[in-house]
C-alpha cells in the first residue's frame, strides 16, 4: 500500500471519527517509543499509524483502552484497608460508647459541628473578600489627580 486512504481503514474501523482517535492514540505511542509492527517507509508517525490499522497489526482494543484511560481525569487509586492492629489501638484510647446508639449520635454531633465551622469559616471569607472588593472599588471611583500645565495665554 503506497499510500494510507481512509477507506483502507474504513473497512476495519467502520466510524471515521473513531478512527481518527484510535490512529491519534498509536501515533502517540509510535512517538513515545513504542514498536513498530510495520515498516517505517520515512512515513510519519500518523501514516504508520493507519497502515498499522489497515492491516490490522495493532490490537484496536488495546488502542481504545489507553485512549479511554489518557482521557480519564479521575483515575481510582486503590487504598489499603485499616488493619485490625489500628481498629485496636483506636479502641484502646476511645472512649466508651455505653450503646451503639450513643455512638453514632456522638458522630453525627461531631459531624454538625465541624459543617458548622466550615460554614463559618466560608462566611468569614465571603466577608473579608467582600470588604477587599469595595476598597478596591473605592480606590477605583476616586477621581485621577488632574495634571496642571502652564497656562500659554499667561505669560502674555
Amino acid at each position: 500500500m503506497a499510500r494510507v486512504t481512509v477507506e483502507d481503514c474504513v473497512l476495519k474501523v467502520p466510524n471515521r471519527f473513531e478512527l481518527v482517535l484510535l490512529a491519534a492514540q498509536r501515533a502517540r505511542e509510535i512517538t513515545s517509543g513504542a514498536p513498530l509492527s510495520v515498516d517505517r517507509d520515512d512515513d510519519k508517525n500518523p501514516v504508520v499509524a493507519l497502515r498499522e490499522i489497515a492491516d490490522e497489526t495493532v490490537a484496536l482494543e488495546h488502542l481504545e483502552e489507553s485512549l479511554v484511560r489518557g482521557m480519564q481525569k479521575h483515575i481510582e487509586i486503590e487504598e489499603p484497608e485499616e488493619s485490625p492492629e489500628l481498629a485496636l489501638e483506636h479502641s484502646l484510647f476511645a472512649a466508651p460508647a455505653a450503646t451503639a446508639g450513643e455512638g453514632l449520635e456522638a458522630e453525627e454531633l461531631e459531624e454538625e459541628a465541624l459543617e458548622e465551622e466550615v460554614e463559618e469559616d466560608l462566611e468569614e471569607a465571603m466577608l473579608s473578600s467582600e470588604e477587599e472588593e469595595r476598597g478596591e472599588e473605592a480606590e477605583a471611583e476616586e477621581p485621577p489627580a488632574e495634571e496642571s500645565f502652564p497656562d500659554p495665554d499667561e505669560n502674555l
